[in-house]
């Protein structure tokens, strides 16, 4: 009675220590807030740009093989297509983890226990078909060792599901490389048609000033004007002049600059710029902010890391609880490698279970729980960050855009007045009815007003670009 009540008492403190060993501290986790604003500006627009294929989306056939050039060759891009595979192959390892693991192998050894011991006096006086049993006992063994981690607070499992989001993300995060790879080359692109526009302008300039120093030379020697007229006029000669170098300069930084992005060594880089100043920038269809949550590839991935990272709490929190492993072997041992088939007394196999959790000093699973948890907090917050982002930069584009048209319709009425003004100026200057600087100061402001229209016509196709990119717009 006695014995069977220190079993009883033995049976509960275990039971108690177990139940104590599967306390879990509590933490304070944070729930995401996905709400967006119902529309932008009370727009009731309902369709959406990004929806439409980037090939459909650009026109341009020498855009449009440049951004297919570098989707097969950028070498960022293929450094992310490695990390999706190692991200599958962590998913194939998680998978694995959960299912038995059987490992067949064999052994070979010798033993001599003591005489004068328990198993040497049974050696002495057992015999194996009438003969004893060596003293140099040899030990050969074949057998199969199985393994296996019950998965019953499903730690395993998560844990799988935790590194399918991750690869999910993954190819989340490639899909946003892709959106930002075909809106840089499409800027750089408009942004060398416009280098070229400008390096047009400025040379047609140069024509209509040398003519315009040439005139005040004549002036000169009329003795209606005096040096510093010419000297003026030739000074803003060689300003322009020296301005092509920079803009020559610029055009090659910008072509090389798309050569890298689609991975090949500098070469020229195709375009018709001459159409660039009739380009007209597509009508864009915003639709409505929620459906920022499914188009764009970034707040896709911060979804999908926040939920690995709920499923990795999980994970953590299951190391507080008992672990049942099941462990068994089944084989050949004999001393004599003949009898490992010939014997059916050779057989060997051995099964067992054990329930182990953690007692005393939890401070490691302690702090991989409370990391795991912050780590859930952070993507939480991400998640928000990625979404308010998403919509600002929307909504910024679209303010953009509509400024950018009320500003290129005003600076075209401004190139047409001071181009015909330089005609103007030059006639009143030849009947002395203008001076030499009105004439100058209207060749220079008609520059730069050309020069201001081809960079606001590039910001407008930037703005293009830039909105469908914020849309999620690229990917697909």
């Amino acid at each position: 009675m006695r014995m069977n009540r220190i079993k009883k008492y033995i049976a509960i403190s275990s039971f108690a220590l177990l139940f104590a060993a599967c306390a879990v501290p509590s933490v304070t986790s944070k729930k995401e807030n996905t709400n967006t604003p119902p529309s932008y500006r009370d727009s009731q627009d309902t369709l959406n740009s990004a929806k439409i294929k980037w090939k459909d989306f650009f026109s341009d056939p020498y855009l449009v093989s440049l951004i297919d050039t570098a989707l097969r060759r950028n070498q960022e891009l293929n450094i992310i297509l490695q990390e999706i595979n190692i991200a599958n192959n962590e998913v194939r390892a998680r998978k694995g983890a959960y299912l038995p693991f059987v490992n067949l192998g064999g052994g070979v050894g010798v033993e001599k226990v003591g005489k004068y011991t328990r198993y040497g006096a049974v050696d002495e006086v057992t015999p194996l078909d009438g003969k004893p049993i060596p003293q140099n006992l040899p030990d050969y063994l074949v057998a199969a060792n199985l393994s296996w981690e019950v998965d019953i607070w499903k730690k395993l499992r998560n844990a799988r599901k935790s590194a399918v989001f991750s690869y999910l993300a993954t190819t989340a995060g490639k899909n946003f490389m892709v959106t930002n790879l075909v809106a840089e080359i499409a800027n750089s692109f408009y942004e060398l048609m416009a280098l070229d526009n400008q390096l047009f302008i400025i040379k047609q300039n140069l024509e209509i000033q040398t003519n315009a120093l040439e005139i005040v030379k004549l002036e000169k020697k009329a003795a209606k004007v005096t040096e510093l007229a010419v000297r003026r006029f030739e000074a803003e000669v060689l300003k322009n002049q020296s301005r092509i170098p920079r803009i020559q300069q610029a055009i090659i930084e910008t072509e090389n600059h798309i050569n890298f992005l689609i991975g090949r060594f500098p070469q020229p880089i195709q375009r018709n710029s001459w159409t660039f100043i009739d380009l007209v920038p597509d009508s864009i269809h915003a639709g409505v902010p929620s459906q920022l949550l499914m188009n764009r590839p970034d707040v896709k991935q911060a979804e999908l890391d926040l939920a690995a990272a709920k499923l990795d709490v999980k994970v953590a929190r299951t190391y507080f609880y008992p672990t049942l492993n099941i462990t068994g072997a089944i084989g050949f041992e004999a001393f004599n490698p003949a009898y490992l088939v010939s014997k059916p007394e050779s057989m060997m196999y051995n099964i067992g279970a054990g329930l182990f959790g953690p007692l005393i000093n939890r401070n490691a699973i302690k702090a991989t729980y409370y990391s795991a948890n912050a780590r859930q907090i952070q993507a939480a917050f991400n998640y928000e960050r990625t979404i308010l982002t998403a919509y600002i930069e929307v909504a910024n584009q679209l303010s953009n855009i509509s400024n950018l048209k009320k500003s290129y319709d005003m600076r075209s009425k401004q190139v047409e007045t001071l181009t015909r003004s330089i005609d103007f100026s030059t006639s009143l200057f030849k009947s002395a009815r203008a001076d030499y600087m009105e004439v100058l100061l209207t060749q220079r402001d008609a520059l730069d007003s050309k020069f201001e229209l081809i960079e606001t016509k590039k910001m407008q196709m930037n703005a293009m670009v830039n909105i469908y990119r914020a849309l999620g717009g690229g990917w697909n």
